[in-house]
């Protein structure tokens, strides 16, 4: 996972492409879960929504 992302010459690192791809992936998901009405169940949404941005990140960092 260490690395750099070239863009044009512009260096990104790969954590930070990753987490791009990971705050799309789980902003769709929180939509999701939103329209379920999962969060009803949800003690602390701001703490959920963290974990699940960390255990998408990952899964995103596994798949790639």
């Amino acid at each position: 996972m260490i690395g750099e992302f070239n863009l044009y010459g512009i260096y990104f690192p790969w954590l930070l492409v990753l987490g791009m791809v990971t705050l799309a992936v789980a902003w769709a998901v929180r939509r999701v879960l939103a329209r379920v009405g999962l969060y009803r169940l949800v003690w602390h949404p701001a703490l959920f929504d963290l974990a699940l941005f960390v255990v998408l990140l990952y899964g995103v960092s596994l798949i790639s």
